[in-house]
């Protein structure tokens, strides 16, 4: 098996219970930032009988990667809640990273820049307005 696979396995099976990390992060801590997606790959070639807590895994918007409609989507969503892990109201709610997000420094940072481009997008569309 690949050799990050299993860095990646490593990595997950630190994530606390009640707590989430993003693939981006697990790539991080994996040593291979950017790999996000190969994180993925990797969870989803996991063996049936494993020990990797692969549910707490989500995308960086806070949200389960499976379509509403998925199995694994819905048996994902539930054992993040029997953990404690709340998601947004709504249906497609989102985890808040800020609360729930492991390591809690890796979303520290990530909220505040994702606020401020949040301020940068709004700012720019007010003053097209303004012109």
């Amino acid at each position: 098996m690949n050799p990050f696979y299993h860095r990646i396995y490593r990595v997950v099976r630190h994530i606390p219970k009640g707590r989430v990390a993003t693939y981006g992060i697990i790539a991080r801590l994996a040593g291979r930032p950017g790999a996000a997606r190969t994180v993925g790959w990797a969870l989803s070639a996991l063996p049936e009988d494993n020990d990797v807590p692969w549910w707490r895994v989500i995308n960086a918007a806070g949200r389960i990667s499976f379509s509403g409609q998925d199995h694994s989507a819905v048996l994902q969503r539930a054992l993040l809640l029997r953990e404690g892990v709340r998601f947004a109201p709504g249906g497609g709610g989102a985890v808040n990273l800020g609360t729930y997000g492991w390591p809690s420094e890796a979303y520290d940072s990530a909220v505040a820049s994702h606020k401020r481009a949040a301020s940068t997008r709004r700012s720019r569309r007010l003053k097209g307005l303004r012109t």
